[in-house]
């Protein structure tokens, strides 16, 4: 177990740091040719490798980390209870919208995310729906005290406020991933939302709110109970790739949706993040009564 731990840590880490890597070479290195060019041999070379797979390298990081935490944390039957659903709904959903333009509207990806599957969606779109995914619905559903207090009501909100918060994370991603300088996906017609069709976040909370209710039915039977320090890594996750977003969208102008997915992403994860226990869940064993039946025993004595 503990090198699994030392293993999620590098991961996260490296994650992260590939975020902040990339975040400064897009806002610096890229728009100054003149600074690539004054690089060294080295220099230049890591510049090149990190443009062309530095965004595979985060994801699948990223993608690591949280699997390996899912596994300690919840268990292998949950956390593929989640994985699969995550991954095939999302990939189903992309896979028809760059080929119908339902449910995201009408998009294509370019290159620079890795190998597209059927030559349409990069393998590494699903895989960042699953790690961001999980992240966002871990927040909700011990925020929410799904748990502890159980019902439908609750189910029902952990699942819509999981969708959200996982939508408010593409209020900045869109823009800097399709309307900046250097970008990932083109819409064929831009929207109305700062370039982005309002169709694509219904897209991108009904998808996420489906396979968030497919892992809700298949975890029924299982009470996961996280204290606060257990949350630490779907939060910090969480994060990390809104910030990662917000910056590029930001130094390309793009205000009012960082400030939306702050004001109905960031703040209400906190907000429940702060509303998680902070000590162990008590286990409570019911004491068995038993009537056992001993029967009258005579001893003689010679």
């Amino acid at each position: 177990m503990k090198q699994l731990i030392i293993a999620e840590r590098v991961c996260l880490i490296g994650h992260i740091a590939s975020k902040a890597f990339g975040l400064v070479g897009m806002l610096l290195v890229v728009p100054n040719a003149e600074i690539i060019f004054n690089l060294s041999q080295v220099g230049e070379t890591a510049v090149q490798l990190s443009m062309a797979g530095g965004g595979v390298v985060d994801i699948i990081l990223g993608t690591v980390a949280v699997s390996i935490y899912a596994y300690r944390t919840l268990g292998l039957g949950t956390w593929l209870a989640f994985m699969l659903p995550s991954m095939f709904i999302s990939l189903g959903s992309e896979l028809l919208g760059t080929s119908t333009g339902f449910p995201f509207g009408d998009y294509s990806y370019l290159s620079g995310l890795g190998y597209k599957i059927a030559g349409l969606v990069p393998f590494t779109i699903p895989l960042s729906w699953f790690y961001v995914g999980l992240s966002s619905y871990l927040i909700a559903r011990t925020g929410l005290k799904v748990a502890q207090k159980p019902s439908w009501g609750r189910h029902i909100a952990a699942i819509a406020v999981g969708a959200l918060l996982f939508t408010c994370w593409d209020f900045a991603l869109e823009p800097a991933m399709s309307q900046t300088s250097l970008p990932f996906w083109y819409w064929e017609q831009p929207g109305a939302f700062f370039g982005t069709p309002y169709q694509n976040y219904i897209g991108w909370f009904g998808t996420s709110a489906l396979f968030m209710s497919v892992a809700g039915l298949l975890w029924r039977n299982t009470s996961i109970k996280l204290e606060r320090s257990q949350l630490n890594l779907p939060l910090v996750v969480y994060l990390t790739n809104f910030a990662f977003a917000a910056g590029l969208s930001l130094a390309a102008g793009f205000f009012i949706p960082v400030l939306l997915g702050l004001l109905l992403g960031i703040i209400p994860a906190m907000v429940l993040w702060s509303r998680s226990s902070t000590t162990p869940a008590q286990v409570t064993v019911e004491p068995v009564t038993k009537e056992v039946s001993v029967a009258k025993v005579e001893v003689a004595l010679k």
